[in-house]
């Protein structure tokens, strides 16, 4: 009861927390520009934003098939598919507790796929598209400096980024730590993960696939965001689309609110306002953005209504399942979120 009862408070702070921030974006707006801008926009371009998006999720599908397969988990390109796409419906749709993560690591269970390697599957899965965003930031640094003129914008997205790059390395070589040091169980679980990430990363057999597949992801959603905002007329480079949007991402996959509702849309306003792209303009292309999200994540709960799985699963015993497996606590949270 006590554990419902903070997953309940849990999930109501993080809805005022959307709604809130939504409320403060619109207040300083023109909602007859906003709205015109969303009823108006290019449909062959929201339909690109769209195809992209879903192309998206075969391509997180690859990656993670190759991080299962490292960790000598056999697992099914169509079946890690659905799995994957059940998942971006519990994470983007449902009003669950239970993030996609979790149900996630439940079907991987169901097809016999034991606690650890699912955990340790998916987590990675997650730091590895964490690595990938922060690379695209240090990458976008030396453009930032020349187009933006904004120094205090400057100094946020580069201590974001220096933050990342900083936070990723000790995570990494945490095993080279002294032994007193990291002896501690808490400690213990980061440190086996940071290895074995930096083996995919850097000693297994499809790195460079992994990697690229990793940064794939971002540029895709770059690109998404840049087709939309050429759909409601903003005047968006290719350029400042690649060095603005991965913030954006990183910013959103920040777990305060409802699937990103509100982070995203403050962030796209601010980052996108660096380039000279109006608020109204800014906040349709997070709006419409979001939309796709949910119309991929209904795609996933189709495949869920069909799912053989769905009549044996319940929120509570995913969520225990998940607290019952080693690591997850240290390992289970999202790292980051499909957009």
């Amino acid at each position: 009861m006590q554990s419902r009862f903070k997953q309940a408070a849990l999930f109501s702070i993080k809805l005022l927390l959307s709604i809130a921030v939504l409320v403060y974006i619109a207040r300083g707006l023109d909602l007859q520009r906003l709205r015109n801008h969303l009823v108006s926009v290019d449909p062959l371009l929201f339909v690109l934003a769209l195809s992209l998006i879903f192309f998206q999720t075969f391509v997180l599908n690859g990656r993670w098939e190759l991080i299962m397969r490292a960790l000598g988990v056999s697992l099914d390109w169509l079946a890690g598919w659905r799995i994957l796409m059940i998942s971006l419906w519990f994470n983007q749709v449902l009003p669950s507790s239970v993030g996609g993560d979790a149900v996630r690591m439940w079907l991987l269970r169901q097809r016999g796929v034991q606690w650890p390697e699912a955990v340790k599957g998916v987590a990675a899965d997650r730091f590895t598209a964490l690595i990938g965003l922060i690379a695209l930031m240090v990458a976008g640094l030396p453009f930032l400096l020349s187009r933006v003129s904004d120094h205090a914008a400057i100094l946020a997205i580069g201590g974001l980024t220096l933050a990342g790059v900083a936070g990723t390395v000790i995570l990494l070589t945490l095993d080279r730590l002294p032994k007193r040091l990291i002896a501690h169980r808490a400690i213990a679980s980061f440190v086996r993960f940071g290895a074995l990430v930096r083996f995919l990363l850097l000693q297994s057999e499809r790195r460079a696939l992994l990697f690229g597949s990793a940064l794939l992801i971002h540029v895709v959603t770059a690109a998404a965001c840049f087709a939309l905002a050429r759909g409601v007329g903003a005047q968006l480079s290719v350029v400042d689309a690649g060095i603005l949007i991965p913030p954006v991402v990183l910013l959103t996959a920040v777990p305060i609110s409802i699937s990103g509702w509100g982070v995203r849309e403050g962030a796209m306003v601010a980052c996108l306002g660096l380039a000279g792209v109006p608020s109204e303009e800014a906040l349709s292309v997070s709006l419409l953005l979001g939309a796709i999200s949910v119309i991929i994540g209904l795609v996933g709960g189709a495949i869920w209504l069909a799912s053989p799985e769905r009549g044996s699963y319940s929120a509570d015993k995913a969520a225990k399942a998940a607290k019952e497996a080693p690591g997850y606590d240290g390992l289970g949270k999202e790292v980051s979120s499909h957009p």
